[in-house]
């Protein structure tokens, strides 16, 4: 009888234990999953548990940093870096002196403690594997020509190797051929070669060109001075200009004449004009095959119909309050309700700032998370903020627009 009742006296401490122990294994599930709606609502726009965002990534942090430093630094960032902290400082230097929204004022201890647990939870999970599979072919994608590879001179085909040498052997021996016909012919010639007539034909320029005479290209000097030409004791002579300024100066006489042809009386040539407009066009129709290039016009209206600007606001308050301020006041982004604008405060302006973001300023881009209809929509709600002036307004940025 005793002995059962032992029995049954450490069956009972195990099995209060075993409860324990689930109970508070459920708990902490529960303080994770409500961290895990906290975190996605105010901190997945800058952090991420395994990539580097606009903040650090966020994984094993606990471990590195310790609990309570976590929920320090998740109230007020900034406190502990003008305290001098040496790791709020590291991570406020590395990560481009982005201050972190103080979260003190809209989350609670418990939302604190729930969002680490989170991380805690995240951390624990293994590193999901990035498989990358073979992209399926696009039929309605536009097919783009692959760039041609580079190839050496010695990989081309071997008729095209033979077709240069045969080509180089040819050019070397009529070379060779001139050479030793003015070899074999000038001895021939003896000192006729010095007369006048044989000098100005073409094959006596060219022999006393290879010979020094440039005479064939900078002309006959022949020292004459003009009678009539005497400026303040300046005398001009009388000498040839070089053949081959006036080959230059006759062949743009030629040019003129067919470029006037061409593009002012046949019009058969595009003016700069045309070219501009042309490549414009051009631009415009490419430009409007890719929709993911920053420079492509786009010509959005502001949506003003109540449902769309409610929409807009809500996308706002889950996305962008955490840097802009709820009412666009501006924290650790640029104030919304003035009329200074970073860049551009068009519909198309802010939807392109929202879309492709700018990352070297700590906004992310946001095509991949909402739909067009939804940038669109939280565009138009930011430019229905102008004016309304609401309290502790951040100092304008940027050109007033």
């Amino acid at each position: 009888m005793i002995a059962v009742k032992k029995l049954l006296g450490k069956g009972s401490l195990g099995l209060a234990a075993g409860l324990l122990l689930m109970g508070a294994t459920n708990a902490q599930a529960q303080d994770a999953v409500a961290g895990k709606a906290v975190f996605d609502a105010n901190c997945a726009v800058c952090h991420s548990i395994d990539a580097d965002v606009v903040g650090p990534a966020l994984r094993d942090v606990h471990e590195r940093r310790g609990d309570e430093w976590l929920a320090k630094f998740i109230s007020n960032s900034q406190e502990m870096v003008q305290a001098g902290d040496k790791d709020a400082v590291a991570v406020f230097e590395k990560f481009n002196k982005m201050p972190m929204p103080a979260f003190n004022t809209s989350l609670s201890e418990g939302d604190i403690s729930n969002v680490i647990a989170y991380i805690k939870e995240a951390s624990a999970a293994p590193v999901a594997a990035a498989v990358e599979e073979p992209a399926a072919a696009d039929a309605a994608a536009p097919a783009v020509a692959a760039e041609p590879a580079e190839v050496a001179f010695l990989d081309l085909p071997p008729v095209l190797l033979f077709t240069f040498a045969l080509s180089a052997a040819i050019i070397v021996l009529m070379v060779l051929v001139v050479v030793l016909l003015f070899r074999l012919f000038i001895p021939m010639l003896g000192n006729s070669i010095y007369d006048e007539d044989f000098r100005s034909s073409f094959a006596g320029r060219v022999l006393f060109l290879l010979r020094g005479d440039a005479t064939v290209v900078t002309g006959k000097a022949k020292d004459h001075i003009h009678s009539d030409h005497d400026f303040d004791g300046i005398q001009e002579y009388d000498n040839d200009l070089p053949p081959w300024w006036k080959a230059l100066f006759y062949v743009t006489i030629v040019f003129a004449v067919g470029y006037m042809l061409h593009y002012h009386v046949f019009k058969t040539g595009a003016l700069q004009t045309e070219e501009y407009e042309m490549e414009m066009q051009q631009a415009a129709l490419l430009a409007a095959k890719n929709a993911e290039d920053p420079n492509a016009v786009t010509n959005y209206e502001v949506l003003t119909d109540a449902a769309a600007l409610e929409s807009g606001k809500s996308i706002y308050t889950a996305n962008c309050a955490a840097c802009h301020g709820a009412e666009g006041q501006g924290t650790v982004g640029p104030n919304l309700t003035d009329e200074y604008w970073l860049h551009g405060g068009d519909v198309n302006d802010i939807f392109k700032t929202v879309k492709f973001g700018v990352p070297s300023k700590g906004m992310v881009p946001w095509q991949g998370k909402l739909t067009k209809d939804q940038m669109l929509e939280v565009s138009s709600y930011i430019l229905s903020l102008q004016g309304t002036n609401p309290a502790n307004a951040k100092e304008p940025q940027g050109e007033k627009m």
